[in-house]
């Protein structure tokens, strides 16, 4: 009864973990979708990384911890996370910009919501 117990808080902590990080993530989309550049790296450049930094290194320590508690719970790692990193860095000059990539992403997770997810 006791693994039960400690389980069940670890999957409590995760849940609550996720939630920090959504929304986390949509506080960052919603200041790109404004206008300001830096969360998906496409520039590259020093100012803008240097801008967005902390707030990267936010979102990996909470899918750190996320990630933690999915391994020892058995389940898979956190796709949003990954969906996201795999989304950063340079694009080519047909990509749309950061601040429409942001208010797509914002729109997908609306949707997901919406359907329960």
């Amino acid at each position: 009864m006791a693994k039960a117990d400690r389980l069940a808080r670890l999957d409590d902590r995760r849940s609550d973990l996720e939630a920090e990080y959504t929304a986390a993530f949509i506080d960052a989309l919603r200041v790109t979708a404004a206008g300001k550049w830096g969360l998906f790296d496409h520039n590259g450049d020093r100012w803008s990384r240097s801008a967005i930094a902390p707030v990267i290194e936010h979102l990996n320590e909470i899918a750190q911890a996320i990630d933690s508690a999915r391994d020892r719970l058995a389940m898979p790692c956190f796709d949003l996370h990954q969906q996201f990193l795999a989304a950063r860095g340079p694009v080519g000059p047909e990509a749309v910009g950061e601040p429409k990539q942001a208010q797509a992403w914002l729109d997908r997770l609306a949707t997901a919501a919406g359907n329960g997810r």
